[in-house]
This record gives structure tokens, C-alpha cells and sequence, in this order.
């Protein structure tokens, strides 16, 4: 998985968006106006904490600095590695879900169920029956985990890799974020 920081032009774009004046968003991340206007030129290269405190100012003015617990789907739908592939689709089926996090007898996330590696293995295997086979055999691995608190922005930004994120607390499965909770929650901003 790879980050791109944004171009000074999308810094600008974004500011504007937030609605922040440069002189508000520099006072805002404790930084000087001119500072903002020159990495927004594009004339210098910004320490990284710099560029968080100015993108954590801007995400917040958007609304993009809610913490996870707050949007998280909870409770989350889990199978056993020993649970069969029909039960698991059963489950997709039945809660309208694309991905079921694979928990071990101690509640340990170990895998995850995917539709579209289930739709792979459909077209791929012609003889054998893959819904009697155990999760174990075709799970992916683990989503990404997050704690409740992490912000709905990193989240995104993990989205765009993978179809969820997990949050935990205490080594729990405690809820899960997928891309239409992250737009169901703009909708209200």
C-alpha cells in the first residue's frame, strides 16, 4: 500500500473547500500565513508533521475528522475458519455484505471472506463444489484494523485498497467501516 501526499494544488483546492482563508488555516495549525501561501506555490517542500497539522486542520474544517466509532457498523457479521463456504455466502446473502471478517475460537482475526475472490473461484473451479469446502481453504487475509478513534480520513484513504476496515479495541472486533458508511456519513455533513 502506497500514500501520495497531495500536490500544493490540491492543498489550495481543498483549503478553498474547507472555506479557510490561508491567514485562518495557518493560525488554526499554529503555522505562519506566509508558510501556507509558499507551500501552496509549490516554493517549498514541507516538513510531514507541518503538512499533517495543515491537512488535519483542513480535514476537520470539512467534516473529515470523525472518529471511527462514530460511523462504524457494528455488530459485525463473523464466520469460523471451519464454517463452510455456503454458510458464509448465506451470511452475505442475508445481510446484504461483500466481506465477512474470519475470527479463530478466540476471537483472533485471521482472514476474510471476499466476494469477488468467491466469484473468482467460482468461474475458476469447474469440478470440485467450493461452497462445501471450509473458509480456511479460500479466505484472503485480514482487512486492515483501526482503532475506534482513528480518523474517518485515514480511513478513506485505506478504502481505496480494500473494501473494508476493521475497527478494534482491546484486541475485540468491535465494528467494521466499508466505503458506503464513509459516503453515508458526508451525506450528513
Amino acid at each position: 500500500m502506497s500514500f501520495r501526499l497531495p500536490t500544493p494544488e490540491e492543498i489550495r483546492r481543498l483549503r478553498l473547500r474547507a472555506g479557510l482563508t490561508q491567514k485562518e488555516l495557518a493560525r488554526r495549525a499554529g503555522v505562519s500565513q506566509s508558510l501556507v501561501a509558499r507551500i501552496e506555490r509549490g516554493d517549498i517542500n514541507p516538513r510531514l508533521s507541518t503538512l499533517k497539522k495543515i491537512l488535519d486542520v483542513i480535514n476537520e474544517a470539512l467534516g473529515l475528522n470523525d472518529e471511527a466509532s462514530k460511523i462504524m457498523h457494528t455488530p459485525v457479521i463473523t464466520v469460523r475458519p471451519g464454517d463452510t463456504v455456503e454458510y458464509a455466502v448465506h451470511l452475505m446473502d442475508k445481510y446484504g455484505i461483500s466481506q465477512i471478517p474470519v475470527l479463530d475460537e478466540h476471537g483472533k482475526i485471521i482472514g476474510t471472506v471476499i466476494d469477488s475472490t468467491l466469484l473468482r473461484k467460482v468461474s475458476e473451479e469447474k469440478t470440485e463444489n467450493i461452497f462445501k469446502r471450509k473458509v480456511v481453504e479460500i479466505m484472503d487475509p485480514p482487512l486492515p484494523a483501526l482503532p475506534p478513534t482513528a480518523k474517518t480520513s485515514t480511513i478513506t484513504g485505506l478504502l481505496s485498497e480494500y473494501p473494508a476496515v476493521l475497527i478494534v479495541d482491546k484486541g475485540k472486533l468491535i465494528g467494521i467501516i466499508t466505503k458506503i458508511d464513509i459516503i453515508k456519513a458526508r451525506m450528513t455533513t
